[in-house]
């Protein structure tokens, strides 16, 4: 039986100040797509600060083939939080 290795993308995706409720709100939203996976990064720093959100970034995951109705439909909740939350980072985590 021949073995099948998926490549999987990572990426992290920033949105400066956003608080916890609305980071776990984002997450849920993506983790609806089919094949997507995500995780909440807690913030490294070692001073609090009130104004400071508890997640420094939320890592997505998802399979390099990921179709394009999927695709559109990570970009169009992306930015709908961008508009009303103020704009994103995104990055790439990928080794390649």
């Amino acid at each position: 039986m021949k073995q099948v290795t998926i490549q999987q993308r990572q990426e992290q995706i920033t949105y400066p100040n956003l608080p916890l409720a609305v980071y776990r709100e984002v997450a849920a939203h993506l983790q609806q797509i089919p094949g997507i996976t995500t995780r909440l990064i807690p913030q490294s720093s070692q001073e609090f600060n009130y104004a400071q959100s508890q997640v420094e970034s939320l890592q997505i995951n998802y399979p390099s083939d990921l179709n394009s109705t999927a695709k559109q439909q990570l970009e169009v909740i992306l930015d709908y939080y961008g508009q009303v939350y103020g704009s994103y980072d995104r990055k790439s985590l990928d080794w390649s």
